[in-house]
């Protein structure tokens, strides 16, 4: 999202600078009567291992019974609700049809309702066997999307005296020249793509999300009456990462295993690169990872979680490390996976290396 983009801005000399300017500068694009182009960014999670058909639709299937994940992310709650991600999803493999089937719904709540934006997607993998032990999938995403405004909570630069505030000494609020728009909800659909290769060792995928590029605008060009041109960005996704075997499990003990992982994001001029490790050892887990925008370093997330038969529950912190400091309360997620495989009578053996996404 927008917001998120002006974490870097070096002129923000202290906290409620920083949010005010945030804030501001962020309702002027999106609704600024100069200003004709909207740039936005889809959620993605820190846990991405927990939010796989998030990272990419050719990941759907990776169990051949029901995988349930429930993911949650609060960023910087000292800035009160300013971004709460909320999801849940199911996908499993289909024996018969060598394809994965998945869907999602999720929640991405901006600056208190400000902007929310819900959508719900279905998912298509099919598999193809390349060589030997390792694997080719390709997979597709079509989504259904709204993305609602509450005009009402905005504030405007025009709205706000440099003594008093937004508030006159008389208690009313000051008016802004702002034209309300003609909707505050827009409906929209979204197609996503992608191919990921993996065999017991590695994996490497590529998604793309958004290729269709909706129309997101709220607000259309007075002078012409057309809407403005302000279409969700394509993103674009390179991600990577092998699984090294430490210890041999059974069925009494889960194998421990080492997971090094890179992911790559790209969208609308945002850049974002996470790399680091997941460690498994029987029923714990933890992870630590680097993320960096390519101009500056973003945040070291660390996480840790535990697992107990079908049920798997991780927390990670984002300890932000960017100019926006921990004072903002850097980022807290929560991911719960439910996976039905212990219901079969026999352990599965998998053969791959996407233990991670377990």
């Amino acid at each position: 999202m927008l917001m998120k983009q002006l974490k870097s801005n070096k002129n923000l000399n202290n906290y409620e600078t920083r949010f005010h300017n945030m804030v501001f500068i962020a309702l002027f694009c999106l609704l600024g009567s100069n200003v004709s182009v909207l740039k936005s960014q889809d959620p993605i999670y820190s846990q991405f291992y927990n939010a796989h058909l998030q990272l990419n639709p050719a990941l759907a299937g990776n169990t051949i019974s029901p995988l349930i994940q429930l993911n949650y992310r609060n960023q910087w709650p000292a800035l009160p609700n300013i971004y709460t991600t909320y999801s849940v999803s199911y996908d499993q493999f289909i024996r018969k049809l060598n394809s994965g089937l998945g869907f999602m719904v999720l929640t991405d709540n901006a600056g208190e309702g400000t902007l929310r934006s819900t959508g719900i997607s279905g998912y298509y993998s099919y598999r193809i066997k390349f060589r030997g032990n390792t694997y080719i999938k390709g997979g597709m995403e079509v989504g259904y999307n709204n993305l609602s405004l509450d005009w009402s909570k905005l504030q405007f630069g025009d709205a706000i005296d440099p003594i008093n505030g937004p508030i006159s000494p008389g208690g009313t609020p000051y008016p802004s020249s702002e034209s309300v728009p003609n909707t505050n909800s827009r409906n929209y659909l979204t197609v996503g793509a992608g191919v990921v290769i993996y065999n017991p060792q590695y994996y490497f995928g590529i998604s793309l999300k958004n290729l269709n590029t909706p129309d997101i605008s709220f607000v259309g060009n007075t002078a012409t009456g057309q809407s403005a041109n302000s279409n969700l960005p394509t993103r674009i996704s390179l991600h990577g990462g092998t699984q090294i075997i430490l210890k041999r499990g059974n069925n009494k003990v889960d194998p421990t295993f080492l997971s090094p992982n890179i992911m790559f994001l790209r969208q609308a001029g945002y850049n974002q690169l996470n790399v680091g490790a997941y460690l498994s050892i029987d029923k714990i887990q933890g992870g630590l990872w680097y993320r960096h925008s390519l101009f500056n370093g973003d945040a070291l997330i660390t996480s840790f979680g535990v697992k107990k038969d079908f049920f798997k529950i991780s927390y990670s912190f984002d300890i932000t490390m960017s100019q926006l400091t921990i004072r903002q309360g850097g980022s807290h997620e929560i991911g719960i996976i439910l996976n039905f495989d212990h219901l079969y009578p026999k352990r599965q053996d998998y053969n791959d290396c996407f233990a991670i996404f377990r």
